[in-house]
């Protein structure tokens, strides 16, 4: 079985506790049809795990076939400059469709960013190095498609939607609790 390599870190974007026993990593391509799908399914999931879970997006940007996916990755890195990661997250996962840099622009301003700044950053080299490096990560960590989870450094190799997810993450839950 796969490990997440490297481990869960202060450079990722951390929703919920950091000390929650279940621990949920997916590398995802906004553009992409299926992690589309699985963006309802994971909110959904973080909100029923509540306290018992944290969840960590990586960015795994699968340009040859979507080609505003790596700019994506990036407008949602520069949001997390103004403390905004996850609201940008969210609104580009629901305006999937529109994702040319225009559309982008836009959902920054509807997210309240500045969008000067917004502009400058969406250029750092940092954050382009930063979407680069969870995309190799994600190479190291044997991810070969969209979306892949880790649940607590393992790679779930099951299927995600019909809740088999679910239904992982809640065995992992009560398997932590007998231990």
């Amino acid at each position: 079985m796969k490990q997440l390599t490297p481990s869960v870190s202060s450079f990722d974007h951390v929703l919920r506790y950091a000390n929650a026993p279940i621990e949920l990593v997916e590398y995802g391509d906004y553009e992409c049809p299926f992690c589309g799908r699985a963006y309802p399914i994971v909110k959904d999931i973080v909100e029923q795990f509540g306290r018992d879970i944290k969840f960590v997006f990586r960015n795994f940007p699968l340009s040859k076939i979507h080609p505003h996916a790596f700019m994506a990755a990036v407008a949602t890195e520069a949001a997390g400059m103004q403390g905004k990661f996850w609201e940008m997250h969210d609104i580009i996962f629901e305006h999937q469709r529109n994702l040319d840099a225009e559309n982008i622009f836009l959902l920054a301003e509807k997210i309240g960013l500045d969008p000067d700044r917004f502009k400058q950053d969406m250029h750092l080299q940092e954050l382009i190095d930063k979407v680069e490096s969870d995309f190799e990560s994600g190479l190291r960590s044997g991810v070969n498609r969209t979306p892949t989870f880790f649940i607590n450094g393992e790679k779930f190799n099951g299927e995600w939607s019909e809740g088999g997810l679910l239904e992982a993450l809640k065995q992992k839950l009560l398997h932590q609790e007998i231990y």
